[in-house]
């Protein structure tokens, strides 16, 4: 994997989406000419048109990515890229009309983005039907040695076996006297030289997943392996990295103290984010006024009860504040107290619904990121009434209030709707990875991707 800005991205992801920027500013150039030969205008110098063609590949691209078309599931099967990629060169071409419309340019005909169109759909199909399978093939991912046959090096098995991941495991070598799990863990007292055991394999990365590491550690073996060039890493650090999360089965405080992140350097990051909040939560106030305007008057006409809904929740440094929300469910929904929202939640008003589907009862929410109680990106604010059992029964909760509550937030794109312990562990997860690794690069892959959660209803409930 390629880490951009504290993230890390796979190499067939950065790979797939290089090839398809060059063959998007082809499709550009393509239509351009088409439209330019039916018309009898001059074709001229490439060079003239290549700040449009950018601006065609970049809008795509970036509905590409809004919509999911980079996630595994797209890697993986053709049928659902494809069905993204529609949905994305839609969104797209739709955006670039507008811009068109606005800026009254010459740079995007209708007749030549119809044109672009249909020929970026099919060579970016022809794309992942070649080069997305090669990338796919085991020759082109990451060799790794596992140190270790017990459970954790099953769960390195369970993670390698997925279609999307970037890794092949070569091997894997016992490194106690207890039975492996593992059957095919080869016994460390087997091998005479491990480290020339490595270079034959052609290993690039060794993996400690010992379940145990006091008096376990092969330190002369791993020394001269990190000197060979092979990259050593530990069980924890290699999860974070290929799931993008931290993994709260394995991890303890030594951990997270001494591993990369949280870094304090935030003191401009932190700066832009704020103005990033103000500008685009005045912004949306204003645009989607009207909506929430709508809505909030069909939610009268739907149930009896106030419009808007306040609700206490924790924010940063686990200070107290109150969100404001379109009302979704009846007044008695909590008669019995606080509890967790289910699927098809009885509680839920008819038109409360769809606003949850579509996320439309969240927009009043913009008026505590204008506030500075929350942020547009963040850990979602969870209830008082809930917190207190969840640092009691979930280790490292506090940390998530450590940073400013969300609307959106890496959680949100990552994992669905949950509405119990297991799933907050889940959430809580994602959440820590986002405070440890938190970047405006990371904030805007989150914003992005916040779309593709909105169009498929991925967590509504």
């Amino acid at each position: 994997m390629i880490r951009l800005f504290k993230h890390y991205i796979p190499h067939a992801v950065i790979l797939l989406g290089l090839f398809d920027i060059a063959l998007l500013i082809a499709a550009g150039e393509f239509a351009w000419r088409l439209r330019a030969g039916q018309i009898g205008v001059s074709i001229g110098d490439f060079t003239n048109r290549l700040w449009p063609h950018a601006g065609f590949a970049a809008m795509i691209l970036t509905a590409m990515i809004s919509v999911g078309v980079y996630g595994p599931d797209s890697l993986r099967s053709m049928r659902f890229a494809t069905a993204r990629l529609l949905v994305a060169i839609s969104l797209g071409i739709i955006a670039l009309s507008f811009v068109d419309f606005v800026m009254a340019t010459e740079n995007f005909w209708r007749s030549t983005l119809a044109y672009g169109m249909a020929l970026a759909v099919g060579l970016l199909m022809l794309n992942r039907l070649l080069i997305g399978g090669i990338l796919g093939a085991s020759a082109f991912r990451r060799r790794v040695l596992v140190l270790g046959a017990g459970p954790r090096a099953q769960r390195l098995r369970e993670l390698g076996d997925r279609p999307e991941t970037g890794f092949v495991i070569v091997g894997y070598i016992g490194m106690s006297e207890n039975k492996p799990l593992v059957e095919e863990a080869i016994a460390r007292s087997a091998i005479h030289n491990l480290t020339r055991f490595v270079e034959n394999l052609g290993v690039s990365e060794v993996v400690l997943a010992l379940e145990e590491r006091r008096n376990a550690l092969p330190l002369k073996d791993l020394l001269r392996m990190k000197t060979a060039g092979v990259h050593v890493n530990d069980f924890s650090s290699f999860i974070e990295r290929e799931t993008g999360r931290v993994d709260l089965d394995t991890v303890n405080p030594s951990w997270l103290i001494f591993s990369d992140g949280f870094s304090s350097g935030r003191a401009v990051s932190s700066a832009a984010k704020r103005i990033f909040d103000i500008v685009a939560s005045a912004l949306l106030l204003l645009l989607t006024l009207p909506v929430i305007v709508l809505f909030a008057a069909l939610v009268k006409l739907d149930s009896k009860g106030p419009v808007f809904f306040r609700q206490t929740r924790v924010g940063l440094f686990s200070e107290s504040f109150d969100v404001i929300k379109l009302r979704s469910m009846r007044m008695d929904a909590e008669a019995a107290g606080a509890q967790w929202a289910c699927k098809d939640d009885p509680r839920v008003t008819r038109i409360g619904r769809f606003i949850r589907k579509v996320r439309i009862d969240e927009l009043p929410q913009t008026w505590s990121v204008l506030k500075g109680e929350m942020s547009f990106v963040g850990p979602r604010p969870e209830r008082p009434e809930f917190v207190a059992g969840l640092e009691d029964q979930l280790p490292f909760y506090a940390e998530r209030h450590m940073v400013k509550p969300g609307i959106t937030g890496w959680a949100q794109v990552n994992y669905p709707y949950g509405a119990s312990i297991e799933d907050s562990r889940h959430k809580l997860e994602y959440d820590l990875y986002y405070a440890k690794n938190y970047t405006p690069f990371l904030d805007l892959i989150i914003i992005l991707q916040t779309l593709r959660v909105v169009l498929w209803h991925e967590g509504a409930r």
